[in-house]
C-alpha cells in the first residue's frame, strides 16, 4: 500500500543540475523523515541527504555537500534532491527511504533505520 515513486533520472552532462522527486503514497507523508541514498554498480548503498518531518533540518554526506540540496513539500507527499554539477562518481541509482522513528542525534543514515523504500531512479553522468 505504500509506495515511494522516484522520478527525474537519466542521463546528464557532468556540471548538470538534475531534480530528483519522490512522491509517497499510502502513509502520512508529514510523519516520516525523508532520506536520500544512492548505489553506484559493485558498491554499497551510500547515505546522500536526509530531511525531518516538516523540513527544519537537512543532513548531507560529505561527498555532496555544497552540490545537493533536500527539500520536501508536505502538501505534495513529495521530497526533493536538487544536484548541480554533477560529477562522473555521482553515476548512482538514487533512491528515497522514510523513517517514522524520531532523531535525537541526528539523521539515520543506516539502511536498515529506513521502514519504506522506492524503487529507485538512475542518474547517468557522462564526461
Amino acid at each position: 500500500q505504500v509506495q515511494l515513486v522516484e522520478s527525474g533520472g537519466g542521463l546528464v552532462q557532468a556540471g548538470g543540475s538534475p531534480r530528483l522527486s519522490c512522491a509517497a503514497s499510502g502513509l502520512t507523508f508529514s510523519n516520516y523523515h525523508m532520506g536520500w541514498f544512492r548505489q553506484a554498480p559493485g558498491k554499497e548503498r551510500e547515505f546522500v541527504a536526509a530531511i525531518t518531518w516538516s523540513g527544519g533540518r537537512t543532513y548531507y554526506a560529505d561527498s555532496v555537500k555544497g552540490r545537493c540540496t533536500i527539500s520536501r513539500d508536505n502538501a505534495k507527499n513529495t521530497v526533493y534532491l536538487q544536484m548541480n554539477s554533477l560529477k562522473p562518481e555521482d553515476t548512482a541509482v538514487y533512491y528515497c527511504a522514510a523513517d517514522r522513528s524520531a532523531w535525537y542525534h541526528g539523521p539515520e543514515t543506516d539502511l536498515f533505520g529506513y521502514d519504506y523504500w522506492g524503487q529507485g531512479t538512475q542518474v547517468t553522468v557522462s564526461s
